[in-house]
């Protein structure tokens, strides 16, 4: 029997679950694949550090040694990053090796280097696991749904966010409450910037969108704003409107051009993305064949991601074992311009602090009206004897419209604060 030898970048969080997958299912590969598949060699920082169940025979600390191999066909890069991993995985395909990777952030960043470098070799480069952990999302769009033109990807694409959000409406946290609470779990890390600023979902989504929409888009042309400033009270606002919050990437393919963004967005609770709880993900895509589809499951952490790497382990052992390596490689035959966000429209949520007298309303509506915002519902609330609560609900307006609009009411003497901007779907 034919044995398919892999060797490992990493050993980290995924690369150990990605280890003890590989054992789990070592009998069944035969079946599975029609020959054996086996790591060879692991790259780790410190051979000398004690690891339970890993066999220490196959540890190196030298990255060479597993390019270098021929007996090597599959190289698993679960590093992450951009360097070291990015010149790992380009020696790699050079020296003809099939690469399986996980890194969002070189994808998102430098993808189309490591892609042509791909085709250029006739080798294999996938990323199930780069984008929603377990979750079964690049290969649907690259594959199951390839008959379609997709318009719209929306995205619970960050489990730490969804959890934090969650326990502010379910328990009435704050955010900081809720991030800590987070923190004592493991969602989130000690530095949880990546996340609570939406930049590891921005990464997500200029995947998700150059897959689904066939032209490059890279993190930079992503709009990226955190849920640091979404407070208790826009969450019992949110409920009253039967919404919920939720931190989203939304990627839609217009005639003028691609929109990416995430943000937090009120979404109102018949939304099927409502429903995503904890730490769950889910991506929701809209197709002119298939109509509406979601995908739903654990976005992160060391099996369900190792399960996401696992999967493209077998499937590329598959390809080397019928000869069918080099199929599938970057699907970006398009140049569609990505809109500057400024001219991307949204409905908002706005919730402000304004003195209490006749006239304060109309001076804010004649703003607005400057700036072509148009209201389509205004609440007060907490009239004390010289402050108000104005809470304000938009029609679509472009978000340049509304930027501008705000830097003139945040000038106005009879309001005292704008509390929130949130955006709605």
């Amino acid at each position: 029997m034919r044995k398919i030898k892999v060797g490992l970048l990493g050993l980290g969080t995924v690369g150990m679950g990605v280890y003890k997958l590989l054992q789990r299912r070592a009998d069944t590969m035969t079946q599975t694949v029609g020959a054996q598949v086996e790591i060879k060699k692991i790259l780790v920082h410190n051979k000398n550090k004690k690891r339970e169940g890993v066999d220490e025979t196959l540890l190196t600390d030298n990255w060479k040694e597993i390019i270098e191999d021929d007996e090597i066909e599959i190289v698993v890069e679960v590093i992450g990053g951009i360097e070291p991993a990015k010149t790992m995985i380009l020696e790699a395909l050079k020296a003809g090796k099939n690469v399986v990777s996980a890194n969002k952030d070189l994808i998102a960043e430098e993808g189309k280097e490591i892609f042509d470098t791909a085709q250029a070799a006739g080798k294999d480069f996938l990323f199930e696991a780069a984008v929603a952990g377990g979750i079964p999302i690049i290969r649907p769009l690259k594959q199951c749904l390839a008959g379609n033109e997709l318009t719209d990807v929306l995205g619970i694409v960050n489990g730490t966010t969804n959890y934090i959000l969650t326990k502010m409406f379910e328990d009435g946290m704050e955010f900081a409450d809720a991030l800590k609470k987070a923190q004592e779990l493991g969602y989130a890390e000690a530095d949880p910037t990546a996340d609570v600023e939406g930049l590891d979902a921005g990464r997500k989504m200029a995947i998700m969108a150059s897959i689904a929409f066939h032209s490059r888009v890279v993190f930079a042309d992503v709009y990226t704003e955190g849920i640091t400033k979404i407070t208790a009270a826009d969450i019992a606002y949110a409920r009253e409107f039967d919404s919920v919050i939720k931190l989203l990437g939304v990627a839609g393919n217009t005639p003028e051009g691609i929109e990416v963004g995430v943000y937090p967005v009120m979404i109102a609770k018949d939304h099927p993305l409502a429903s995503v709880r904890d730490s769950f993900n889910a991506v929701f895509i809209h197709g002119d064949a298939v109509d509406d589809a979601m995908f739903y499951g654990r976005g992160a952490g060391e099996m369900p991601t190792a399960s996401a790497v696992v999967g493209d382990v077998i499937d590329e052992a598959r390809n080397i074992e019928y000869g069918c390596s080099g199929r599938i490689s970057c699907t970006c035959y398009r140049e569609l311009a990505v809109k500057d966000f400024g001219d991307v429209k949204n409905k908002f949520f706005l919730r402000m602090q304004v003195e209490n007298c006749p006239g304060v309303l109309a001076q804010i509506a004649k703003v607005f009206g400057e700036h072509k915002v148009s209201i389509a519902r205004v609440v007060q609330k907490n009239a004390e004897t010289d402050r108000a609560e104005l809470v304000i609900v938009t029609e679509k307006v472009k978000e340049k419209h509304m930027e501008s609009a705000l830097r003139e009411l945040k000038e106005m003497k009879s309001i005292f604060e704008v509390s929130s901007v949130i955006r709605e779907y």
